[in-house]
């Protein structure tokens, strides 16, 4: 059900701050927010791993090496990245990165929540690697999906964003059968005849009203096409997208936090936006960028404008689902102190969801890694077949 929380006061205010109490300006917080499941277990898969890592003895040969290797960024946010870099995990591009001697010592290698392509896999077990994948069971439904669909003779379309970590992992399952499109114009580049087997498959992290017209364009161009029985967009995109819909609906700007290269936070300032629009004529939207009628997107608090909220009385706020609740916190702070000290919740649903930690770590014990106590790297690498 959705609808506003009881307004309350977020944090507690001094004594200059009560002329905040006694006007009209406020922050709506989305709820749901920030982390989802899948993020949330990425992010303690290596916790658990930097938890459980005893220093070796200073006199042993791989007394240099850390607890952790991670392919990629674990979650898109780089506040996150940093908190894990600071605690020790390495972070590392390619696996090629990762040298020979940190293999025969079992340090383990993580892949992140956005999922891996089996030619990064086959090079895992192919080195001996001591792998915990953490890609987020969601990602993993489309790529079991890719290699239904590939073994029943169909052609995929995949709706995503080229160069995504996501997209790049889903397409690399079967080069030859997995068409990346990202905008509708590219329907037109499509080339396939009524004799096709033809199925869609979408990015989690993409944005419902994104894609509504390139599925549009698909079913114009070749009716025939399929769609699987459920959405591959993930419940918290959706959530989140609907909560930020609501906020926007009774905002006069909305603040969304996240980082640049996180597609689910960038389609929320989106969705945000469409909204705002929808609400506001263009002469009366706030100059570049400043003023009602604006959505904003900001890496944590010192990225704030107190320009933007220049006749501002209601601000919008919520956040990707690669965001701690503590940077979303920094930017309340923020904005009680410039006079939006009431804070109310616009809330859509209550999230349960819940992802167990990847098998490896899970069996700890069994068999006696150096670091995590993970079985063999074939066992800890969790197909998707």
């Amino acid at each position: 059900m959705s609808g506003f929380r009881a307004t309350g006061v977020g944090q507690v205010l001094d004594q200059s701050d009560t002329q905040a109490l006694r006007d009209d300006r406020e922050v709506i917080l989305a709820d749901p927010r920030g982390f989802c499941a899948g993020v949330d277990r990425a992010i303690q898969t290596v916790e658990t791993i930097l938890d459980a890592w005893t220093p070796p003895d200073g006199e042993a040969d791989d007394a240099d090496l850390p607890p952790v290797y991670v392919r990629r960024q674990i979650v898109h946010n780089r506040h996150v990245v940093e908190d894990l870099s600071d605690r020790g995990a390495v972070f590392v591009d390619e696996l090629d990165q990762i040298p020979d001697r940190a293999v025969r010592a079992g340090v383990p290698v993580v892949f992140s929540a956005h999922g891996i392509a089996p030619a990064v896999q086959d090079e895992a077990r192919r080195r001996g690697m001591e792998v915990v994948d953490a890609s987020c069971p969601l990602v993993s439904k489309v790529h079991r999906e890719v290699h239904r669909f590939v073994r029943d003779g169909y052609q995929i379309v995949y709706i995503g964003h080229r160069g995504h970590d996501e997209a790049i992992g889903v397409v690399g399952e079967a080069p030859e059968h997995v068409h990346l499109i990202e905008h509708e114009a590219d329907v037109d580049g499509l080339d396939f005849t009524s004799e096709t087997k033809l199925v869609m498959l979408t990015q989690t992290t993409l944005s419902l009203d994104e894609t509504a017209d390139i599925v549009a364009a698909l079913h114009r161009r070749f009716p025939w096409i399929e769609e699987p029985p459920g959405s591959d967009i993930c419940y918290a995109t959706q959530n989140r997208q609907h909560a930020v819909k609501l906020v926007a609906g009774h905002a006069d700007c909305v603040v969304i936090v996240g980082s640049a290269n996180s597609s689910n936070s960038v389609r929320l300032v989106e969705v945000a936006q469409d909204v705002l629009n929808e609400r506001f004529a263009a002469g009366d939207a706030g100059a570049e960028g400043s003023g009602p009628g604006r959505a904003h997107r900001v890496d944590d608090a010192s990225d704030l404008d107190p320009s933007w909220f220049r006749g501002v009385t209601k601000v919008g706020l919520s956040s990707g689902a690669s965001v701690p609740e503590d940077l979303v916190q920094g930017v309340l702070d923020a904005l009680a102190g410039w006079g939006y000290g009431r804070v109310s919740y616009a809330e859509t649903i209550k999230e349960t969801m819940h992802f167990v930690l990847p098998s490896a770590l899970r069996s700890r014990g069994a068999s006696g890694n150096r670091k995590t106590g993970a079985s063999s790297p074939a066992s800890a690498t969790e197909r998707r077949d």
